[in-house]
């Protein structure tokens, strides 16, 4: 039997491969002309989740964010997964650059080394 790789079952947390740390993202619908949205969230190397919007499964997104190490803002495309809800948004990033991917691996493999092991 085939193993689930959707991020919807009770075990989604378990499979993890990577951490998620604390991050502010700029959020807009893709294609809008609106306005960026704070939110505050956490990003991982696949994706991110942000408090509120409880936007539709599916739906396309632009995000902004900056790492702290780096001085450029990194803007990518991501879509809405199922599971998300009216208090967090869960997306997963859609033809992520290598330059941003290896950024974010950087930065998360930076923390992991910087936390104490107990």
């Amino acid at each position: 039997m085939a193993e689930r790789t959707d991020s919807t079952g009770p075990k989604s947390e378990e499979r993890r491969e990577s951490p998620r740390v604390p991050m502010s993202f700029q959020v807009r619908r893709a294609g809008s002309e609106a306005t960026f949205e704070s939110h505050p969230g956490d990003l991982s190397l696949g994706g991110c989740a942000f408090k509120g919007a409880g936007l539709e499964p599916g739906s396309q997104l632009e995000l902004r964010f900056r790492l702290p190490s780096g001085a450029d803002e990194l803007q990518v495309r991501g879509e809405v997964l199922a599971g998300s809800d009216g208090t967090a948004t869960r997306v997963r990033f859609l033809d992520l650059p290598v330059e941003a991917e290896l950024a974010i691996a950087r930065h998360l493999d930076d923390l992991e080394l910087a936390t104490p092991k107990t």
